[in-house]
């Protein structure tokens, strides 16, 4: 249903894990580690020796707090403190992450359980999901309260939605709303457009239902603009959690590289759930980027705290993937008709390369 709030969360649940996780987290006495690395993307090494360089490929925008952990894995120097040097490189969408992904030049990326299911049941695709951060889409659906609201998902019968690539994971988890809904998704259009806030101009126009963004965009829509609402899929999808993705043969062939990659980035999770306040998270990452998200004390800090959210869904620690949820969210995707079924989703996933946790 439609929200101007946060999804809703057990404070003390999550402040009692926040406990536990400071232990694990990797920091110093300012919490964090400081920032280095003086590359663009990368991060250097620390100590003796050089750093492996590990290409991680992006279906986001860099400039986004979506990647949260993978940029403060850089600019915390995590990354670094685990012997590797990280560039993060953007890609245009989860298919050309994909894609990129199986040709070699990448070694991880981050995709939607959708994306990998689909890719697996449907061509046959190689990849192994290494480790789940959000548990539940951060995907929201933002429309004109004045024009046309989307408070159900019926709302959207008729109209043109907004997504930012033709068959990605927006695409996918707006079809998806729509057959968990019973309502055929070619009942609604899909048009490819920016996944800025001044797309909303063409939501204003009319010439959009509503299109598909990141949490934090969402956010400084709401912020900006009193008419933006904001549709949260998640009541109506499960398959939608994003995961760390490599190809089987990479698995085979440098477990020690991912196992020191999902390291770092389980340290720089560990310290963003540690840091209540998030203050000293956006001192480190506001030493190394700059964005429009990132430099708002409020959106970020809200965009930060909602994220955080979504990785401590439940009681399984950070990064490991649920086999239950897992499997619903596959059987999900088979009964929509968006992946083929009888497969085994067991065989997909992979939690081995993750750090031991209590």
């Amino acid at each position: 249903m439609p929200t101007d709030t946060p999804l809703s969360f057990d404070r003390r649940s999550f402040l009692k894990r926040s406990a536990l996780l400071t232990a694990a987290a990797t920091v110093g006495s300012s919490g964090l580690l400081a920032a280095c690395g003086s590359g663009e993307s990368g991060s250097g090494g620390s100590g003796g020796g050089e750093a492996e360089k590990v290409t991680y490929l992006s279906i986001l925008p860099l400039e986004t707090l979506s990647l949260a952990p993978e940029l403060l894995g850089v600019a915390g120097g995590y990354f670094a403190k685990h012997g590797l040097d990280v560039t993060l490189q953007a890609t245009k969408g989860s298919a050309q992450a994909i894609q990129t992904l199986l040709s070699g030049v990448g070694l991880v990326t981050r995709i939607g359980q959708i994306d990998l299911m689909t890719a697996v049941t449907g061509s046959n695709q190689p990849l192994v999901n290494i480790g789940t951060l959000n548990r539940v889409t951060t995907l929201r659906f933002v429309y004109s309260k004045k024009n046309h609201p989307l408070e159900k998902p019926e709302d959207m019968i008729g109209g043109t939605m907004g997504v930012p690539s033709e068959g990605g994971t927006s695409d996918k988890v707006v079809s998806l709303v729509l057959a968990n809904a019973g309502i055929d998704p070619k009942q609604v259009k899909r048009q490819v457009v920016g996944l800025t806030p001044g797309t909303f101009n063409l939501v204003q126009q009319g010439r959009l239902i509503g299109y598909v963004v990141s949490t934090d965009t969402a956010n400084i829509l709401r912020a900006q603009n009193p008419d933006v609402g904001v549709f949260e899929p998640a009541e109506y999808v499960k398959a939608d959690s994003q995961v760390y993705t490599t190809t089987k043969s990479q698995l085979q062939e440098k477990p020690e590289t991912l196992r020191k990659f999902m390291a770092g980035l389980h340290d720089a999770m560990a310290a963003i759930v540690a840091d209540e306040s998030l203050d000293e998270t956006l001192k480190v990452l506001r030493s190394k980027y700059k964005f429009q998200t990132l430099d708002n004390d409020a959106i970020a800090k809200q965009s930060l705290r909602m994220a955080r959210e979504s990785w401590v869904v439940g009681d399984k620690p950070l990064l490991v993937t649920d086999e239950e949820a897992w499997a619903a969210g596959y059987k999900e995707l088979a009964d929509a008709g968006l992946a083929q079924g009888g497969g085994d989703p067991k065989a997909w996933f992979d939690n081995s390369l993750l750090p031991q946790q209590s």
